[in-house]
């Protein structure tokens, strides 16, 4: 599990087709790599991956052909900026909101603008994660924990202030741009428990 609080922006240095699926040496600048373990779990812009190798601070992650048709990760190349945050321990503070690392879509940045200091950024999600999506509730763009400012139709803004857009890679995001979507996983649970109740009401 992860809280969406990003410790540290890794690039990717290598990028490999393996058997039908993808391998991948990525950078991590996390000030403490010797904590970094083989089969620990890192998120990486969201996306769950084990480490398989590791040499000084950088490591070697394999992805999966489902990992790869429901992330960003193919459109992953040398030098990609990835927000990267280690699993949490039971020490750790809860600073974001529980993050399971299952990306459940790919979003699309489709305007920012200036908010005094901070920004708007706007991003689309497909239609049927919405319902999970509510004003001042909680989402995950890109591994990272963030609250949700306004919902529209299969739209959704967020304020990003300086310290996020300086400490992530979503400062670099311009319209267009596809992201990884995580939805918070209590709502999802809370419509699996309510779902038989609504069935029964319009039965």
């Amino acid at each position: 599990m992860f809280t969406g609080i990003i410790q540290t922006i890794g690039q990717v240095t290598d990028k490999k087709e393996k058997s039908g699926d993808l391998s991948f040496k990525i950078k991590t600048n996390f000030s403490q790599p010797e904590q970094i373990k083989l089969g620990d779990s890192i998120a990486m812009d969201g996306v769950c991956l084990t480490v398989t190798a590791k040499a000084d601070d950088e490591v070697n992650v394999d992805v999966s052909v489902e990992t790869v048709n429901k992330t960003t990760v193919n459109q992953w190349q040398t030098g990609t900026a990835l927000n990267l945050e280690p699993a949490m321990t039971l020490q750790d503070q809860l600073g974001g909101h529980i993050v399971s690392g299952h990306v459940d879509a790919v979003g699309q940045c489709i305007s920012r603008e200036p908010s005094a200091r901070s920004e708007i950024f706007e991003f689309e999600i497909p239609h049927d994660l919405m319902k999970f999506v509510v004003v001042k509730g909680s989402i995950t763009i890109n591994g990272v924990s963030l609250t949700v400012n306004t919902v529209e139709d299969n739209r959704l803004s967020v304020n990003l202030v300086p310290h996020t857009m300086q400490h992530t890679n979503l400062g670099g995001l311009t319209a267009g741009d596809a992201v990884n979507i995580e939805i918070d996983t209590i709502a999802r649970y809370v419509e699996k428990m309510l779902q038989p109740h609504l069935l029964n009401k319009t039965a």
